[in-house]
């Protein structure tokens, strides 16, 4: 399966993405076509958004243009320069999804579309337009606008108390993150023996997907083979990650299709929907309901600070008294941090861009993280803000604009929502009364966990 790819048409061997690329995974010669390893690429799409190489209908062959557009599946409507390194589009199934009557369409989008998607509409970087979003989902037709800010509060839920869990009863610590795919890839493929320190937790979109088609389908009274699931997200990765065989707890694959925050755009431009002009809705009841701590799973040390809200919780039986953990903020790198919650003390950590993960990995080798118990990881640069399918920043004098604003927007959405812990989310709290009973119970661990595995292909 091929998710990111290069155009040795088009590419002319700058290496702009070979000095991004978090894995090593991009070859050849400068001034030459480069090449994807694929049994390395992470398929993170970092290198989409550093490619500098491009066709453009006004300086190049029309019909040159004309025919890689057709080519990588992309609207008439799309007239911005094609670069070398893209993603592959899966925007015409959406479209035909949309217009099978068939079909009941439900969409998801992550946390971290709603921070960035409106700079594709020439909005200022890092407008949050979450209602706008909830419109245009509905213009576009869908059956039911959900939203995966949902499924990062079930996350935690389920995280959170495998973390304890681990903690209280002798588990594989430190347990690291499971919700960024491409980190989940580079483990197994470069570390499988590593793989039992993941969290068995599948990422907010899969567990989504899982939901909407068992859970969703009971409140919605529909046949769960009738649903399909669309996901709107920041990472290229995410495709890849719906079509692994582990993703099919509902009984079929429970996400159907994904696009990126780009590609969302390209939708809404192409049905003629005015997005600036859109008055904002609401996300459809219960599955669209979130917390601040849901939000922020889009920044880098978010889903660590989202859980420790809630773990606190579960280990003191008391609320935390400041749900701000700052020390868990921050950008690129290494980060450490002491959480104290009752007579526990957790050690946490946080790492950013997937070019700092192998000295840690190389010490968990050796034994020498055995003090820590929670690792959050995340592949690209400053979390899933600044995801490779996330809106193209054509400057680099943008980037640090533009990442901090997405980042600024994430943390203000959380801090205006009248509820900030997960655990709080009566949504939440109503499906496990009906459907899951308690997090980790089996019918969860059935829908919402899995188990990784070394060297994985893409398929």
């Amino acid at each position: 399966m091929t998710v990111v790819a290069i155009d040795k048409d088009i590419c002319t061997g700058c290496q702009e993405c070979v000095k991004v690329c978090p894995a090593y995974a991009i070859e050849g010669n400068i001034h030459e076509p480069q090449t994807i390893v694929e049994n390395r690429c992470v398929m993170c799409g970092q290198c989409v958004q550093k490619c500098k190489s491009y066709l453009s209908p006004i300086d190049h062959d029309f019909a040159l243009y004309k025919k890689k557009r057709e080519e990588r599946g992309l609207p008439e409507t799309v007239t911005e320069p094609l670069f070398a390194a893209y993603n592959v589009s899966h925007i015409n199934e959406v479209i035909s999804a949309l217009s099978d009557n068939s079909r009941f369409t439900m969409v998801q989008a992550a946390p971290a579309v709603r921070v960035a998607l409106a700079e594709d509409f020439g909005m200022p970087f890092g407008s949050l337009t979450p209602g706008k979003m909830a419109a245009a989902f509905r213009q576009l037709g869908f059956n039911r606008v959900y939203d995966t800010n949902f499924s990062a509060d079930l996350t935690i839920m389920e995280e959170a108390t495998e973390l304890v869990s681990r903690v209280t009863g002798g588990g594989a610590l430190p347990m690291f993150t499971s919700c960024c795919p491409a980190w989940v890839r580079y483990l197994e493929n470069n570390y499988p023996e590593l793989t039992k320190y993941l969290s068995s937790c599948k990422s907010p979109q899969q567990m989504a997907g899982a939901v909407f088609k068992t859970y969703g389908a009971k409140i919605n009274k529909i046949d769960s083979k009738k649903i399909y699931v669309v996901s709107v997200m920041p990472c290229t990765c995410k495709e890849f990650e719906c079509s692994r065989p582990e993703m099919e707890a509902s009984g079929s694959r429970d996400v159907d299709v994904v696009i990126t925050s780009r590609e969302l755009a390209y939708l809404i431009k192409n049905a003629g929907i005015d997005f600036n002009t859109l008055k904002d809705e609401a996300f459809d009841a219960p599955l669209g309901e979130y917390t601040g701590a849901g939000t922020i799973f889009g920044v880098t040390g978010g889903v660590m600070e989202a859980a420790i809200r809630t773990g606190y919780n579960l280990i003191t039986g008391k609320e935390i008294e400041d749900v701000n953990i700052t020390t868990l903020r921050g950008t690129e790198g290494w980060r450490t941090a002491f959480v104290k919650a009752g007579e526990v003390e957790l050690k946490v950590g946080v790492i950013t861009n997937l070019k700092n993960i192998e000295p840690v990995l190389e010490k968990l080798r050796c034994g020498e993280l055995a003090d820590y118990h929670f690792i959050e990881v995340m592949t690209c640069p400053e979390g899933c803000v600044s995801g490779g399918g996330q809106p193209k920043l054509l400057l680099d004098s943008d980037i640090a604009e533009a990442y901090g604003n997405r980042r600024k927007a994430s943390f203000d959405h959380d801090s205006a929502l009248p509820k900030r812990k997960s655990h709080e989310n009566e949504a939440i709290k109503k499906m496990y009364s009906v459907f899951f009973e308690k997090p980790n119970s089996e019918k969860a661990h059935h829908l919402l966990h899995t188990s990784y595995k070394g060297n994985v292909s893409a398929h």
